[in-house]
């Protein structure tokens, strides 16, 4: 008789030397498991760094499984990430990646259904307001402003700046604030941006920094930038969240139900 294909799950994120910004993604994806059929085959894994869990690894321990079909969700939060490009370049999705790069093809046999990465999901909008309402103070006067990391290479740019404009844009209307906007740290307008805000429109600045865990740019890259400018920063990332988690478990029903 003919094997039934057995379904898994590859989450990869793209790692850290921080224990506890591993850790918020792993809770984030046993969260988002919860929320799945009962037995799913799930492994977490990451791009770089983290030893004996990076992608190969994770395709590995679910091929070992017997997995046939493989769900990739990369927990990204812009397509303009030159990651999410060369990981699908490595998962064979696309033939040659868009920039250079030194990752090579996977070993793996499974079928692979490749996700998309964050962009402007409603579920993240809504999760954005939800860590940053606390600062709001007089919604009419306010501009929220979405900082992400950004790209310096032509073609990743401009995703970037369609998915970040389109989610602070999404923001604004779960938030009911007058204005919101978006600054990048790649190219560097992130100080330019306040202060047109506060001097050109004369509104008080809530800044909300578009990024999965904190760490370095949440913590000293993005207030290093403003340093002696008036603003309200929340300085939270993504994580933990549980919107996060059910934008993940979203995302795999999404393709099992749509691609399967």
């Amino acid at each position: 008789m003919e094997k039934l294909p057995q379904l898994g799950v590859l989450v990869i994120s793209h790692g850290s030397p921080d224990k506890e910004w591993v850790a918020s993604v792993d809770s984030a994806v046993l969260e988002a498991a919860a929320e799945l059929p009962a037995g799913l085959l799930m492994e977490t894994s990451f791009l770089e760094i983290v030893e004996g869990r990076l992608i190969q690894d994770g395709i590995d321990r679910l091929e070992s499984q017997g997995v046939t079909d493989l769900i990739v969700i990369p927990l990204f939060v812009s397509s303009g990430s030159t990651h999410v490009d060369e990981i699908a370049y490595a998962f064979g999705v696309k033939n040659t990646p868009e920039k250079e790069t030194d990752l090579e093809r996977f070993r793996l046999c499974a079928r692979v259904l490749f996700g998309d990465p964050i962009d402007d999901d409603p579920v993240i909008a809504e999760m954005i307001w939800d860590k940053i309402k606390t600062l709001s103070a007089d919604p009419a006067h306010e501009v929220l402003l979405l900082v992400g990391h950004g790209s310096k290479h032509d073609g990743f740019l401009q995703r970037w700046e369609r998915g970040i404009s389109s989610l602070s844009k999404r923001v604004q209307e779960v938030s009911g604030i007058a204005y919101s906007d978006y600054a990048l740290l790649n190219p560097d307008n992130v100080r330019r941006k306040v202060i047109y805000w506060q001097e050109r429109r004369g509104c008080d600045v809530m800044i909300a920094p578009l990024f999965l865990s904190a760490g370095y740019f949440t913590k000293s890259a993005i207030p290093s930038r403003l340093s002696g400018l008036r603003y309200r920063y929340s300085g939270e990332a993504l994580l933990p969240h549980h919107l996060l988690s059910r934008w993940i478990s979203r995302q795999i029903l999404n393709i099992m139900r749509l691609k399967l």
